[in-house]
């Protein structure tokens, strides 16, 4: 009957695997199993092993269905001569039944087991901080997945002269294996390596101790070229079936794609570094011109604006009587000449305010508000209770940030009440700027172009890790604006 039913699969295109796994599951291998003394439910147990490996041969259940029912066409002629054939036909009946059980449990269990590897895939993806991180916890998923006893992934280098470890599962330290053309062509394909094909195992140590190897190539997506490979060692020898290869194929692939993504990840978090270093620089740079330029400004324009006011009004007191007309325009350009002294001293205070390296941030404020109120008709109140030690940095960050506040109100807002608060708590400034002016639609302001106001100030507070909000309506109505900044004091 075995044999019989050979036949009959073999018409059919089913293969010498799958044929051998149908056998162990027909009503005749009941029958051996019945015959030698052993429980039925070891025959279950073996129907579920053997529907497990079907599943893994791909053959579809429909098909496995169509060929029991093939295997019990044969067995119904047989019993047709044979005595009490009648009295099988419940129990024929329960037997198939058993076996429909048992085979969609096994491909449930297969579905279930790929679902699971899967998404212990995807969340090692989302987990993983660096890769390699990413490639060691892969590998010790997969090992754990197909019970292997060991695994490495292994990466070319840049010239692709060696195989270097870049994760394995147990631990191991790293090394390289020399690479050779021939050893690339045979590991650019999915191969099964028993003790017998030590030279294409790269880890030296699986060549003594004898591991039969899985071995899967890696390679970027959209390219051919071998990037990698990965493989599993069994210290027994252990096929692996054409589902199996489908799967490991499948994760490699996600493993080499999610290596890219976090590798990509972290060179941008490396230009971002740069760029906020550069930044930095820059901001440090930007202040030390301001503070030149207002030297300069102090030292030449300044102190020859001093002297040109003194010698005018050294001339106005010497002319005579007679030059009551010259002595009036000089009074007019003498007092022209204050009121640009007064200027340029503003605009030396505004640029480098000297009260902030001399008193700090607070006494600071307390000077730019001071200033703001003698040209804004405007009521600000100014919170600052005591600061705990903050870096000179974070002072000129902040100042400058209420600065620009400070402009925008002066120039956009017609506010009648400003309010600003600065507080430091749990190793972080705090900045508050509020006000009861005219709104704007954020998002607009922080998309306009050739206006840098807000998006500096965003800028300013994003290089030192810090956090900004903005809050406002559109123009038009009178809601007014609310800023946070909050900074983290570092030294």
């Amino acid at each position: 009957l075995d044999r019989r039913f050979a036949v009959v699969l073999k018409k059919q295109g089913i293969t010498a695997r799958q044929s051998a796994s149908l056998l162990e599951i027909s009503p005749g291998a009941a029958a051996r199993i019945l015959s030698s003394g052993r429980p039925a439910i070891h025959f279950l147990e073996q129907v579920e092993y053997q529907g497990r490996r079907l599943a893994k041969l791909n053959l579809n259940p429909s098909a496995v269905m169509a060929a029991l029912e093939q295997y019990d066409i044969l067995l119904t002629q047989v019993l047709r001569s044979a005595e009490g054939a009648t009295d099988l036909a419940w129990a024929r009946e329960q037997l198939s039944f058993c076996i429909v059980l048992s085979l969609n449990n096994a491909y449930y269990q297969v579905r279930e087991w790929e679902a699971k590897a899967f998404y212990e895939l995807a969340r090692i993806e989302l987990d993983s901080r660096s890769l390699s991180e990413l490639l060691r916890r892969c590998v010790e998923s997969l090992v754990q997945t197909y019970r292997a006893d060991c695994g490495r992934l292994y990466l070319l280098n840049e010239d692709r002269s060696a195989w270097s470890l870049k994760a394995a599962s147990p631990f191991h330290d790293a090394f390289s294996a020399q690479n050779r053309p021939a050893l690339s062509k045979v590991l650019g394909k999915p191969a099964y390596f028993d003790t017998r094909r030590k030279d294409l195992i790269l880890d030296p140590g699986w060549r003594k101790a004898g591991y039969s190897t899985w071995s899967m190539p890696l390679k970027l997506e959209g390219s051919e070229k071998v990037a990698g490979v990965l493989q599993l060692g069994f210290t027994r020898e252990h096929e692996w079936l054409p589902r199996e290869i489908e799967f490991l194929t499948a994760a490699a692939e996600r493993c080499m794609r999610a290596a890219e993504k976090q590798r990509l990840a972290e060179e941008l978090v490396q230009r971002e570094e740069q760029v906020r270093k550069l930044a930095e620089h820059m901001l440090h740079v930007e202040e030390v011109e301001r503070q030149r330029i207002s030297r300069e400004l102090h030292d030449e324009a300044g102190q020859s604006l001093l002297c040109i006011r003194l010698q005018m009004e050294l001339i106005e007191q010497g002319l005579p009587p007679a030059a009551e007309e010259s002595r009036v325009q000089l009074s007019e350009a003498r007092s022209l000449t204050e009121r640009t002294i007064l200027e340029m001293r503003r605009l030396i205070s505004a640029l480098s305010p000297a009260v902030l390296e001399q008193l700090g941030l607070g006494a600071a404020l307390r000077q730019l508000i001071s200033r703001f109120r003698r040209l804004y008709p405007c009521r600000v109140k100014l919170q600052v209770p005591r600061l705990r030690e903050v870096p000179h940095q974070l002072e000129i960050i902040s100042y400058r940030l209420v600065q620009e506040c400070l402009n925008n109100i002066g120039k956009h807002s017609a506010a009648k009440n400003v309010n600003i608060s600065v507080s430091s708590t749990d190793g972080r400034l705090r900045l508050n700027v509020e006000d009861d002016g005219v709104g704007f639609d954020v998002g607009t302001a922080f998309n306009k172009r050739e206006s840098f106001g807000l998006a500096g100030m965003r800028e300013r507070v994003a290089l030192l890790s810090g956090r900004f909000h903005v809050e406002s309506r559109p123009k038009g109505r009178r809601t007014g604006t609310k800023i946070w900044v909050e900074l983290p004091i570092s030294s």
